[in-house]
């Protein structure tokens, strides 16, 4: 029969389609409907019964024979999800009603198209949570799926690879909100990838991270775009604000040969950490030269463990000056590494391992092996000088630090006044706000801590007010050099933070001293503590002992 020839049809079709396509299934419908007298159906998919209510759902399947009719059947179905599926059938005015059989018919297809719609939005549900984040962007997942494909049929050409992470997007929220940065990370969104096309693709990977494959003839665009674009966040006073990012480039070649996704990824993840930390560049394409400090980075986060079970890193002391007196008076605890008898400069090791949480072992293991000296020291009746272990902020995501920490000194036996922990300014609110909790913990704990590289970071005036600091360490940036003279502005500034620093109560040290003339500008200024290399370099265990046992140094100047 003429009816189930034509069912047998639709039912093939469907099985053979993932999602559905409107002019795939249409013909099938318009040939059932005309061979049962049905002048119109609609196959409605609601998400939830509020928006059934608003009549806000995806017509998917539809038929209408453009003639006037009456709805005879309205059939409603709520899935698992609680998506509801509405279907409703119309029979022309004035026609004779269906027979039995007919309704039978018109059921059996009914049913049909719903089950097909319910397993359709099933199908598109389970894409969106695959494929999008809670926010409504294309995730890593949808990038990496989409990058393989392309790549299988081209090897990327013609193509470029970012990866791009809006700049203080957190002071962003604070300026106009949550909400309303919610509102201007989409709008900027949807800038960049307008300028993409549909030949590309732009992902969120989390956060204000974000990854995108571009045609190369419209990076330089793009780019312009990321370099800082003023995004309106209120249309009634045409309020703007601007938006920039770092950003990682890595141009495919024509000669590129696609292997995997994790090749892209490495490529431009590596770039934009350079842009992010360089200080220089917001944006960094990658390089062959860039590719080598990969592979050194792979080799020191290999080396790593061994070496840490090895002890091959060591602890080398930089002394701390009153500069009034020439007392020795404290000293600040720095991380050599020697492997295979050969010194790996610090430069080549500690930003290798800042970029995961390998830094928050070796600071531990530095804190643990200070702490063993200062005992010796201590047992040795030797006169023992404060001394300040530096602290990474990736510790800040640790709720037990100040527990963790707290554990190794005493496990050590060593007088809490021994310790100073030295913190550097923090680039985020929340970062600042996991900063306070620390510090005021160490405080209460009688263990001092400072603020290293003062200025640099973020909020550097609301860093003092609200963290209880004991020490202020002034950046050598701030230091004045001889060709600096009074009203210069590093003179300017550097008086002013070091009366402000005394004002507060906070002993204040100036680091990276180096020539005479800086120590006649601290003592011209009342700052009478220095670090640098016009005192002593950083010194090995041994030699420092002799500073110790002397514990005054002869100043000339």
């Amino acid at each position: 029969m003429e009816f189930y020839r034509v069912f047998e049809l639709l039912i093939k079709r469907m099985n053979s389609m993932h999602q559905i396509d409107l002019d795939e299934i249409k013909p099938y419908v318009a040939r059932l409907c005309e061979y049962l007298r049905v002048a119109k159906v609609t196959t409605t998919s609601y998400a939830n019964a509020r928006l059934e209510s608003l009549d806000r759902g995806e017509k998917l399947i539809t038929y209408d024979a453009g003639v006037p009719c009456v709805e005879a059947i309205n059939k409603r179905i709520v899935t698992e999800m609680m998506s509801i599926i509405s279907c409703r059938v119309y029979i022309k005015a004035g026609d004779v009603p269906w027979t039995p059989e007919e309704l039978d018919r018109i059921n059996l297809l009914v049913d049909t198209l719903s089950i097909y719609v319910g397993r359709s939005r099933v199908i598109k549900e389970a894409e969106r949570f695959a494929f999008f984040d809670d926010d409504g962007y294309h995730n890593l997942r949808y990038f990496i799926k989409n990058v393989q494909r392309i790549g299988q049929i081209n090897n990327l050409k013609g193509m470029s690879a970012l990866n791009y992470n809006l700049k203080h997007f957190s002071l962003v929220n604070q300026q106009v909100g949550r909400r309303t940065g919610s509102k201007v990370m989409k709008s900027f969104f949807d800038m960049a990838e307008s300028i993409i096309g549909n030949e590309g693709i732009l992902s969120r990977m989390g956060g204000d991270n974000f990854v995108a494959l571009c045609p190369t003839d419209r990076l330089d665009t793009l780019l312009t775009l990321l370099s800082g674009t003023a995004v309106v966040y209120d249309q009634e006073t045409g309020d703007r604000i601007n938006v920039s990012a770092s950003v990682g480039v890595f141009v495919v070649p024509d000669d590129f040969v696609f292997n995997d996704v994790g090749d892209i990824l490495d490529k431009i993840i590596a770039s934009v950490t350079v842009a992010k930390t360089s200080g220089k560049e917001d944006i960094i394409f990658f390089t062959n030269e860039m590719r080598a400090r990969k592979e050194h980075q792979n080799r020191v986060q290999r080396m790593f463990p061994d070496a840490l079970r090895n002890e091959e890193f060591r602890v080398y002391y930089q002394p701390k000056i009153d500069i009034m007196t020439g007392e020795l008076i404290g000293a600040e605890a720095l991380c050599r590494w020697f492997h295979q008898n050969t010194l790996i400069p610090p430069n080549d090791f500690i930003p290798l391992l800042e970029q995961g949480i390998d830094i928050c072992k070796l600071d531990f293991y530095m804190l643990d092996h200070v702490c063993r000296d200062i005992r010796r020291w201590l047992d040795e009746g030797r006169k023992v000088v404060r001394v300040s272990v530096n602290l990474s902020r990736k510790h800040m995501l640790d709720v037990d630090l100040l527990e963790h920490l707290l554990d190794i000194v005493d496990r050590n036996n060593v007088p809490h006044k021994y310790i100073e922990v030295e913190l550097t300014e923090t680039t985020t609110d929340v970062e600042f706000k996991d900063l306070k909790r620390v510090v005021s913990g160490l405080q209460n704990s009688g263990i001092s801590t400072s603020v290293d590289d003062f200025g640099m970071g973020y909020s550097s005036l609301n860093l003092i007010k609200e963290v209880p600091w004991n020490v202020l360490k002034i950046d050598k940036s701030f230091l004045p050099v001889d060709e600096d003279d009074e009203s210069s502005t590093r003179s300017v500034m550097f008086k002013y933070v070091v009366a402000m620093a005394k004002e507060l109560g906070l002993e204040c040290i100036a680091e990276g001293v180096e020539t005479v003339e800086q120590v006649k500008v601290l003592r011209d200024n009342k700052c009478e503590l220095a670090q640098g290399f016009f005192f002593d370099k950083p010194l090995p265990m041994e030699e420092f002992e002799k500073r110790l046992d002397v514990h005054h140094y002869a100043l000339n100047s």
